[in-house]
């Protein structure tokens, strides 16, 4: 059965990565939802997807406590989700002002995983596999999973999540065709597919067998499915 996940929460309807988002995916019947996490100055882990602020400061480089309200610190977002599955990227891009070699949220982002949630209810995934590899030392019970953009060889990529003992994959939707769901399925991955906001695609998504659909607009997403 394709579930559907909510992208940074109901984004489509209530401003992305906010109690409000996830509180509204929540209220309008997603599965699951999908966050994005960095780390501030002081060490405290907060879900947002970009690294600067809207007014252009760095979120590595201000203290928690002198965040916008809006920014819900990831604990506050694991209690608001309390019963509900979660997709948890780890941001740590090279080129990011805040990237880390050493994976520091990595760290931090498994300890309060590990605190919270089953591994029957998270999926950790980042675009950076060294991130996920430093997870997997510390809690390998932790399920993860590789996000890729664009990729040249489907199969090779498949082979390596398997190889990195990977729980699935989260291609972009241009690189999930009935045959790399197929191949995904067949080496044991669950496949998840972002960011899809369209009726025909989520129809046809789900047709291939796809495990998890990554929308903007549950509700939307949900009617699509008959539900």
């Amino acid at each position: 059965m394709t579930v559907i996940i909510a992208h940074r929460g109901a984004r489509a309807a209530a401003p992305e990565n906010t109690i409000e988002a996830f509180q509204l995916a929540i209220d309008q019947g997603a599965y699951g939802i999908e966050l994005d996490v960095r780390r501030t100055s002081d060490d405290v882990l907060v879900v947002h997807h970009d690294a600067h602020l809207p007014d252009g400061r760095v979120i590595v480089e201000t203290l928690s406590g002198d965040l916008p309200e809006s920014i819900p610190l990831f604990v506050e977002a694991l209690e608001t989700c309390t019963g509900t599955w979660l997709n948890v990227e780890i941001k740590n891009f090279p080129g990011d002002p805040d990237y880390d070699e050493d994976n520091t949220v990595a760290v931090a982002v498994a300890g309060l995983v590990s605190a919270f949630r089953t591994p029957d209810d998270v999926l950790v995934s980042s675009f950076n596999t060294g991130s996920l590899r430093r997870l997997q030392a510390i809690d390998p019970t932790i399920p993860v999973a590789t996000i890729v953009f664009d990729v040249l060889d489907p199969q090779q990529l498949i082979e390596r999540a398997v190889v990195e003992g990977h729980a699935a994959v989260n291609p972009y939707l241009t690189i999930a065709d009935r045959r790399f769901v197929e191949r995904a399925h067949d080496a044991g991955l669950a496949v998840n597919v972002w960011t899809v906001n369209d009726v025909e695609t989520i129809i046809r998504l789900a047709g291939y067998g796809v495990d998890g659909i990554i929308t903007d607009d549950p509700a939307l997403a949900l009617r699509a499915l008959g539900n």
